[in-house]
C-alpha cells in the first residue's frame, strides 16, 4: 500500500533520516516507537505529504486515502455541535442531504415535476451512501470514547483542547481511512476511553499507525513495531513486548558480532603497525590496508536503558496522617462531585486515582492540595509539606534560563553537583544542562519540571498525569524515582503501565464518594473484573417451582414412575440451590466486612470461593430448568 524506499530527511545539517526503509500493507497495525526527537512525528508527515524529503521516494497505491490525527488539530475550532463536526466525515452525505433540505423548502412555494423527480434521485442517493445512519453512527463513536448524549449537540467551541481532538478523532474513525496516522491519541483520553479505542482500532478493516508512548494501548493493538533509532526504521514483527524480547536478542547477537569484529581490526591493525617497515611483508600489509578499507563497520550497541542512582530525601518527617478529608462535599451548580465524602491518606500510601473524564479526579487533587473551596472538613498532618505538578506548571519555567539554573531556583538547598546529578538522572548531559529552557522540546520541559518537583523539600507529592509527553525512558526514569521516593504521593494517571509500577492504593469516584482498593493496579483489574463477572452471571433467585398443568397426556404406569423419579430430583436440586445461594450470599456479606475487604489476600480467597459458587449455582439452575421441562411435557 506504501512503499518507503532509501528516505532521507535532513533538519539543518543533522540527518533525522538516512537510507531508512519501511513498507505499510493494509491491515497492519504498526506502533511507531523511539525517543522524544528522533522523527517520529516527522515520519508522519513525511508519509501525509506534508513535508517534502531530501532522499528516497515515498510510494503511495492510487486507492490509499490518510487520516491523520496530529496535535495540530488542537486548535481547530467550530461553531457547530460535535455531532455536525463529526458527520462531516461523511462529506458527500452530508452535502446530498443539505441540497435535499434546500430543494424540499423551495418546493414549499414552487412545484414541478422536474424538481420532485430531483428530489427523488436524490433521496435515492442519499440512501445509496447510507445518509440515514450517518448520525447514529456519529453519535455511538462520540460516546464511545467519552461524551455523554447531552454533550453531543454543545457547540465544539465550548470544549477544552483534549476534548475537541476527541472529537478530530471521531471524525477520523468515521471517515475509514486506508491508513489511519494517529500521534500519541491516549494523551487527551481516560481508560474507559482508551479501551474503547483499543476495541475498535483492533477490529478496525484497514492500516493503523500508531505513535504512542502507553506501552498497554501499544500491545493491545499493534501486531508490528517499527523503531525509530540512529536515522533508520528498524521493523519488528510484534507487538511492543515482542519488539522488547527481540530487540535484547538482536542487541546480544550484535554485541558479540561487534566484539569479533572490533578483535579482528584490532589484530590487523596489530600485524600492519609491527611489519609496516619490512620490505619482505609489504604487499600482506597492503593487502589488510585495503581490507580494513573495505570493512563494512558493525555499529556498537547503544544502551539506551538509563537508572536512576540518586535518593531524592527530605529533612522532615510527616506524622502518620498526611491528610484527612471528613464529610468532604463538592459541587459546580447541579453537579456533584462528592456528597459527604471521608478519605484518609497516611504516610507511606502511594495512591493513584483512576476513572473516566469528568468524575472529578482533577477537582479531588486539587481539594487535597487545599486550593479547592470544599464543604466539609479537610485537615493536613503534621510536617506535612506538599509540592504539586501539573503540566500547566511548564508554562511557569523562566524561558530564558538555562536548566542548571531554573533548578537552582526550586529552593531544595542542594549543592550545584547535586543538581548537576539529579540532571543527568533526568537525561540531561553536562552540555544540555546549560540549554535555555525555551529551546527545549516539551518532553523536556516536562522533565525539568518533574525534577524541580522531586528535588523540593515536599514529603507528600501531588502530580497531575505527569507522563503526558514523555518518551519510555523518560517515563521508566520517573518510575524508578518514585519507587524511590520515600515520601507519600497522589498520582492522576490513565497511564497503565505507569500506574501498575508506581501505586500501592487505587482510589476511584464511585456514587459520589472516594473508594480505595487496598492494593496494586494489577490486583485491582483482576478484582474489578471478578466483580464484573458477578454482576453480569444470570444467577437466579431460589423460588419454589411452579409448574403450570397443561392438558393430561395419557396415563401410563412408565409415565407415572418416571414422574415420580423426576420429581423426587428436582427436590433434591432445588435443596442444592437454596444451600449454594445461601453459601453465597454468606460469602458477599462477609466481603463487605472492612477488615476483610482491607485484606487483600483474604479478599482474593473469597473472590475465588464465590466464583465456584456462582459456577455451581449456575450448573444447578441449568439442572432445574431441564427437569422442569421434561416434567412439564410429562
Amino acid at each position: 500500500m506504501i512503499s518507503i524506499t532509501n528516505l532521507s530527511y535532513f533538519i539543518g545539517g543533522r540527518a533525522l533520516y538516512e537510507n531508512a526503509n519501511m513498507f505499510i500493507k493494509p491491515k497492519d497495525k504498526i506502533g511507531l516507537i523511539g525517543l522524544n526527537g528522533r522523527g517520529k512525528s516527522t515520519l508522519l508527515k513525511i508519509i501525509d505529504g506534508e513535508y517534502t524529503i531530501d532522499a528516497g521516494s515515498v510510494s503511495k497505491s492510487n486507492d490509499c486515502t490518510i487520516g491523520f490525527l496530529n496535535q495540530d488539530l488542537l486548535s481547530y475550532q467550530s461553531d457547530d455541535a460535535i455531532v455536525t463536526v463529526a458527520m462531516e466525515a461523511f462529506k458527500e452525505a452530508v452535502d446530498t442531504q443539505r441540497q435535499i433540505e434546500q430543494l424540499l423548502h423551495k418546493l414549499e412555494t414552487e412545484y414541478s415535476d422536474e424538481m420532485v423527480e430531483k428530489l427523488t434521485n436524490l433521496q435515492e442517493k442519499f440512501e445509496q451512501l447510507d445518509g440515514y445512519s450517518m448520525q447514529a453512527k456519529a453519535e455511538e463513536i462520540l460516546e464511545g470514547i467519552g461524551f455523554t448524549t447531552q454533550d453531543l449537540h454543545r457547540p465544539l467551541r465550548e470544549f477544552s483542547g483534549g476534548w475537541r481532538m476527541r472529537v478530530m478523532l471521531a471524525k477520523l474513525l468515521l471517515e475509514k481511512p486506508s491508513l489511519l496516522m494517529l500521534d500519541e491519541p491516549t494523551n487527551h483520553l481516560d481508560l474507559p476511553s482508551i479501551e474503547w479505542v483499543e476495541n475498535y482500532l483492533r477490529n478496525y478493516e484497514g492500516a493503523v499507525i500508531v505513535v504512542s508512548h502507553d506501552r498497554y494501548f501499544l500491545d493491545n493493538v499493534t501486531t508490528k513495531t517499527v523503531e525509530v533509532t540512529q536515522g533508520q526504521l528498524i521493523t519488528y514483527e510484534g507487538n511492543y513486548s515482542f519488539y522488547l524480547e527481540e530487540k535484547e536478542l538482536r542487541k546480544e547477537i550484535q554485541n558479540g558480532a561487534y566484539e569479533n569484529q572490533q578483535a579482528k581490526i584490532r589484530q590487523t591493525e596489530r600485524f600492519i603497525e609491527r611489519f609496516k617497515a619490512k620490505a619482505t611483508k609489504a604487499k600482506q600489509v597492503q593487502s589488510r590496508v585495503k581490507a580494513l578499507d573495505r570493512l563494512d563497520l558493525i555499529e556498537e550497541v547503544v544502551d539506551d536503558t538509563a537508572a536512576v542512582n540518586f535518593r531524592f530525601r527530605f529533612k522532615q518527617q510527616p506524622g502518620r496522617y498526611i491528610i484527612t478529608l471528613k464529610d468532604v462535599s463538592k459541587a459546580y451548580g447541579s453537579l456533584e462531585i462528592l456528597k459527604n465524602s471521608n478519605a484518609t491518606i497516611e504516610r507511606g500510601d502511594k495512591i493513584v486515582l483512576i476513572g473516566a473524564n469528568g468524575k472529578g479526579k482533577s477537582t479531588l487533587l486539587r481539594i487535597i492540595s487545599g486550593t479547592e473551596p470544599i464543604e466539609g472538613e479537610r485537615a493536613l498532618g503534621y510536617n506535612v509539606i506538599q509540592g504539586f505538578f501539573a503540566q500547566h506548571q511548564l508554562e511557569s519555567l523562566k524561558l530564558d534560563n538555562e536548566i542548571i539554573e531554573e533548578m537552582k531556583q526550586a529552593g531544595s538547598g542542594k549543592t550545584e553537583q547535586e543538581l548537576r546529578n539529579v540532571l543527568g538522572c533526568f537525561l540531561f548531559s553536562d552540555d544540555d544542562q546549560y540549554k535555555k529552557i525555551k529551546v527545549l522540546s516539551g518532553g523536556e520541559k516536562s522533565r525539568v519540571a518533574l525534577a524541580k518537583t522531586l528535588i523540593s523539600e515536599a514529603n507528600f507529592l501531588l502530580l497531575d498525569e505527569p507522563t503526558n509527553h514523555l518518551d519510555f525512558i523518560s517515563e521508566n526514569i520517573l518510575i524508578q524515582a518514585l519507587q524511590q521516593y520515600e515520601g507519600s504521593f497522589v498520582v492522576v494517571s490513565h497511564n497503565r503501565h505507569f500506574v501498575s509500577q508506581v501505586a500501592n492504593k487505587i482510589w476511584y469516584i464511585e456514587d459520589k464518594q472516594i473508594k480505595e482498593y487496598p492494593g496494586t493496579y494489577d490486583e485491582y483489574e483482576y478484582w474489578r473484573k471478578q466483580q464484573a463477572a458477578i454482576t453480569t452471571a444470570p444467577v437466579k433467585t431460589q423460588v419454589t417451582p411452579k409448574v403450570e398443568k397443561k392438558q393430561e397426556a395419557p396415563k401410563n404406569d412408565n409415565n407415572q414412575n418416571r414422574l415420580k423419579s423426576l420429581e423426587k430430583e428436582m427436590k433434591k436440586v432445588e435443596g442444592d440451590m437454596e444451600t449454594l445461594q445461601k453459601q453465597k450470599e454468606t460469602i458477599e456479606l462477609n466481603m463487605t466486612n472492612p477488615s476483610i475487604f482491607g485484606n487483600f489476600n483474604e479478599l482474593q480467597k473469597l473472590q475465588q470461593e464465590l466464583a465456584i459458587i456462582t459456577q455451581k449455582l449456575e450448573v444447578v439452575n441449568k439442572k432445574w430448568d431441564e427437569l422442569a421441562e421434561t416434567i412439564d411435557t410429562l
